[in-house]
């Protein structure tokens, strides 16, 4: 039976952002545009329009990525669930992929929507500041294995931002490390290396300008207790604790993403089927990678919504 199916909803990273994100949901679904239109008076302007409009080089600062992408995976959500009259599994783990746990924050009721996106937006603001200092940025990486992609990081000075299959990483660094780590993951075998839509070396020590001001940020705002485990970044374990919450926010920004981890975690916990909401398909994409057998969603615009309630009906 469907109702008995282990689930899991996954939510994307600020990599995912793609102008013209959650138009359609705007357009069909009083959800959706009830999520957009708070986030929109939350902020003071309209995030919305930079997400459906653009310009691309506005919605890439890191300032206006995450909050973007938040707030157009939980359109998302919110959308399907007004589709299918909320009967799709609930899940037995959230997830969110580096800045997709706030995400997971509000999708499991421990923080709201707008304390999510003002957050959110001063992370990126510290991040996007902390990135400043240095110009780097990041590289993704696929084809070689995780020992070599260490290895590369150690000789260049590189670091591993994400882990995200068994043969997929993601690196930060300055420039002359990320030119350095590309020549070398080039001269190994290295199938795709490709830079990352974001303003900083993310996800590395190079970050740590940010943290303590990231920590007093994060004690002024209202946790409550998740409604499931989120699975954390750091540790890829699951968290129900507050303070461990709050310690998983503040020290991700300059640890890696265990993405793999995570996703083999859930899965040995008995997690079947994975909803991934939001822009874009990368996380479906690496869950495929990394449990082939995984039933996966894809759920970002009305096509994949109808699919789904296709697939409730079924």
């Amino acid at each position: 039976m469907v109702e008995q199916i282990k689930t899991a909803y996954v939510f994307p990273g600020q990599e995912a952002h793609a102008v013209g994100m959650g138009l359609d949901l705007y357009v069909h679904y009083a959800s959706a545009r009830e999520v957009f239109d708070e986030v929109d008076r939350t902020l003071g302007f309209s995030l919305s329009r930079l997400c459906f409009e653009g310009p691309a080089e506005d919605l890439r600062q890191t300032i206006n990525a995450q909050p973007a992408v938040l707030t157009t995976s939980i359109a998302c959500l919110r959308a399907c669930q007004e589709a299918t009259g909320n009967s799709i599994p609930q899940p037995t783990f959230v997830a969110g992929h580096d800045m997709g746990i706030y995400t997971a924050l509000v999708a499991c009721n421990a923080l709201s929507l707008s304390d999510a996106v003002r957050l959110i937006r001063e992370r990126g603001r510290l991040m996007n500041e902390a990135g400043q200092r240095t110009s780097g940025g990041m590289l993704s990486m696929s084809g070689l294995d995780i020992e070599t992609f260490e290895s590369i990081c150690f000789s260049t000075g590189a670091q591993i931002a994400f882990i995200d299959a068994p043969d997929q990483v993601a690196i930060s660094g300055t420039e002359e490390s990320l030119t350095k780590a590309r020549r070398l993951a080039q001269i190994k075998g290295a199938r795709r290396i490709v830079p990352l839509k974001v303003s900083g070396p993310f996800y590395s020590s190079l970050m740590e300008p940010a943290l303590e001001r990231m920590r007093n940020a994060i004690a002024e705002y209202k946790f409550s207790k998740p409604s499931v485990p989120i699975i954390a970044n750091v540790t890829a374990q699951p968290l129900m604790d507050l303070e461990a919450i709050k310690e998983e926010l503040i020290s991700q920004i300059v640890r890696p993403v265990q993405w793999q981890q995570a996703v083999e975690n859930m899965i040995a916990r008995g997690v079947t089927t994975f909803f991934e909401f939001g822009p874009g398909d990368t996380l479906t994409k690496l869950i495929k990678r990394i449990s082939p057998g995984a039933q996966t969603f894809a759920i970002n615009n009305v096509q994949t919504i109808n699919e789904i309630t296709r697939w409730r009906r079924g």
